[in-house]
């Protein structure tokens, strides 16, 4: 944070400057006292309002403006119809909910859950918003408006809202030790996403405005940078992030000072290196120089700092990211766009250690990599932050959820062996982040489709669907996509603006596409290059076609040499697509105990058929390989001649996704290969 932020400066427009929002009698008691008035245009705002942050070149689309049709209309359909729903069951049942009632009086119930289980309840509501952005569910939203009142009518009057520091943990609240485990600051981020969401969704205020009182009435009296404030530690960053969109819901500069403060640290408390280590917070963000530590925190962190510099553009900040970007996809970044290589401290490891068996890969630090590149895609317009998106969403954060939406992934190794009793997906875990976290993330994807410029729109990812937005200028745009994507490379986009007109489509190339075709009207357009986005200007007429064909040939990937447990090793990707082996889907005798016997030849041709009634409809990969004779149960084995010619066989591939909907069966990501 550049300079210092005087009191004064930190706490002007709190309390009694601020105005009354428009209040639900209803809630009066929820929303007594002074708060800060939010902008009055609620409706079809973007999961990230970018529209008057200085420093992003790119604006987002509403979720709303966007209706798909194609390969993710499906997956959020069960998010909507099972995923929901039956979490929202999972939360009721173990206890989420009667902790806002115990301290009502309607139950008699202990608290329960971690200390963060209150995160659990507002990342669901966020989730169900975004629902509500795309589509009219009056049933839906008459569950949200019962719960949002069971949850604001235990703030207290001081602002402050938790229900797990209360009574005889009261002592306790903001303590330094308490910020730094006791996820108070991390529940009322998620609190606040969750709040703006619903608001920009209905433009109901009563959740807002509770966590508006939370941070003028509580938090900025009493925190911060002033001589007689408590200090501010971010044990679990996330309200870095929500305070920059509280910002951009109210205009109030107090919440980007807030966040900033909080990214740069405060040295009267005293933190032990490895807490800054694992937390990601306590020195001055610009000073970190690799990620490391809790995965997730990482990513938040991340997250909050390139939200903070889009609103003051800090260079030492952008140097930061960009040098933390670097470090993410050189030596930290799986091939299935998931991130974290430790199950000790969720953490990540060093350079290259990126273990498949092993592997955390929480799906939570998947979602955490996927909202830092989105950011960091509207501060430059760059491909290589889409790219990265794109990896992470069909791979590491689309195998966290199962093919019915009931069962989860916690973590989501590379390599998977039934014989150790792990059980991989689950309908519900104690910390149970990860499903309401993939379930907000699907129901918030139309909005990642498309972004504006001041000269156009960006089209970002690839599926069948419809967009009725309009550019920059205002000029009222539609745009439709045809396409069989991310099966097919061939993707048709119709452009109609409401008359004709001058601007710009970027139309993303990914990375992984060799050899690409563009047309315009039936005429090609030269220039397309993988990684980067191919700017088509012309005046636009309603009906004017563009034919983009990409490079689904298949790939076998190798990694680098640095990366241990992958030398000698081969990963095969289609598209955006990551496959792996399941041994349910291979010629070997039932009772193999694994996959160890199994090569891939770098030689031979992939065969590409697409089975409907298989796993929610997918494409299936054949490839030339071999089965090996050696006896998996030997330990240690002469070298001389161990190589063996082995048996020639077919390999079938899944996508990595789906791995973990049938019977238990071993499966791995990284297959040992022969050159023959």
């Amino acid at each position: 944070m550049s300079g210092s932020i005087s009191r004064r400066e930190f706490l002007a427009s709190t309390t009694l400057a601020a105005a009354a929002v428009l209040a639900d009698p209803r809630q009066a008691k929820a929303m007594a006292g002074p708060t800060t008035q939010p902008y009055m245009d609620w409706k079809m705002k973007p999961v990230l309002d970018f529209s008057k942050s200085p420093h992003a070149k790119l604006r987002q689309i509403p979720v709303g403006a966007v209706t798909v049709t194609g390969y993710w209309a499906a997956r959020r359909k069960t998010n909507f119809a099972s995923s929901i729903p039956s979490m929202r069951e999972e939360l009721v049942q173990h206890g989420r909910m009667t902790n806002f009632e115990r301290l009502q009086g309607k139950s008699t119930e202990p608290q329960r859950g971690p200390v963060y289980s209150d995160s659990d309840i507002y990342k669901w509501t966020e989730a169900a918003a975004y629902v509500l952005q795309s589509q009219n569910e009056p049933e839906l939203k008459k569950t949200m408006d019962a719960q949002i009142r069971e949850i604001v009518a235990v703030q207290e009057p001081s602002g402050y809202l938790n229900t797990y520091y209360v009574e005889d943990r009261k002592a306790l609240r903001m303590q330094q030790h308490t910020q730094e485990v006791g996820h108070e600051l991390y529940c009322m981020g998620h609190y606040l996403q969750g709040a703006i969401a619903y608001y920009r969704a209905t433009g109901d205020p009563t959740m807002l405005n509770a966590g508006i009182r939370f941070v003028d009435d509580f938090l900025l009296p009493n925190y911060g940078p002033g001589a007689g404030q408590t200090p501010i530690v971010s044990g679990h960053p996330e309200i870095e992030m929500s305070l920059i969109e509280l910002y951009r819901t109210t205009g109030n500069r107090k919440y980007v000072d807030l966040a900033g403060y909080i990214l740069h640290g405060d040295k009267r408390w005293t933190i032990k290196p490895s807490a800054i280590v694992y937390m990601y917070c306590g020195i001055p963000f610009p000073e970190r120089t690799k990620l490391e530590g809790h995965a997730v925190r990482c990513m938040y962190a991340c997250c909050g700092a390139t939200d903070y510099y889009l609103e003051t553009g800090d260079p030492a900040y952008w140097k930061t990211l960009e040098t933390l970007w670097n470090d993410l996809v050189s030596h930290q970044l799986y091939v299935t766009g998931g991130v974290g290589a430790r199950a000790e401290g969720e953490a990540f490891g060093d350079a290259y250690e990126l273990p498949n068996a092993r592997a955390y890969g929480e799906s939570c630090a998947a979602i955490g990599n996927m909202m830092w590149n989105a950011r960091m895609l509207a501060a430059t317009g760059e491909a290589r932050f889409t790219d990265v998106m794109e990896r992470a969403l069909y791979n590491g954060i689309n195998s966290g959820m199962s093919l019915d939406g009931r069962m989860y992934c916690y973590r989501n190794p590379l390599a998977f062996e039934p014989a150790t009793g792990d059980v991989i997906r689950n309908p519900w875990y104690d910390t149970t982040c990860c499903p309401p976290n993939i379930e907000r993330t699907f129901a918030s994807l139309p909005g990642y489709f498309y972004s504006t410029s001041k000269d156009g729109i960006y089209v970002h990812l690839y599926d069948a669907s419809e967009m009725n937005w309009h550019l920059e200028d205002g000029t009222a745009l539609k745009m439709t996509q045809k396409t069989e994507y991310p099966w097919k490379g061939e993707v048709e986009l119709t452009v109609s603006p409401v008359k004709p007109h001058e601007f710009t489509v970027y139309l993303r190339i990914p990375g992984w596409s060799g050899k690409n075709g563009v047309r315009v009207n039936g005429n090609a357009v030269e220039g397309a290059k993988p990684g980067e986005y191919l700017a088509v200007r012309r005046t636009w007429n309603s009906g004017d076609r563009i034919e983009l064909a990409l490079d689904m040939t298949p790939h076998l990937l190798r990694a680098n040499e640095a990366v241990m447990e992958d030398i000698g090793k081969a990963a095969m990707q289609r598209g955006p697509v990551v496959f792996c082996m399941e041994g349910v889907d291979q010629k070997i005798q039932s009772n193999e105990r694994n996959l160890a016997n199994l090569r891939v030849s770098l030689q031979g041709e992939t065969q590409v058929r697409y089975e409907p009634g298989m796993l929610g409809g997918v494409a299936v990969l054949e490839h030339p390989g071999k089965l090996m004779g050696h006896d998996s149960t030997v330990l240690y084995r002469s070298a001389a001649g161990s190589g063996g010619t082995g048996e020639g066989t077919m390999l079938t591939l899944i996508p990595y996704y789906a791995w973990a909907n049938r019977k238990p069966s071993p499966m791995q990501v990284w297959i040992p290969y022969t050159e023959a």
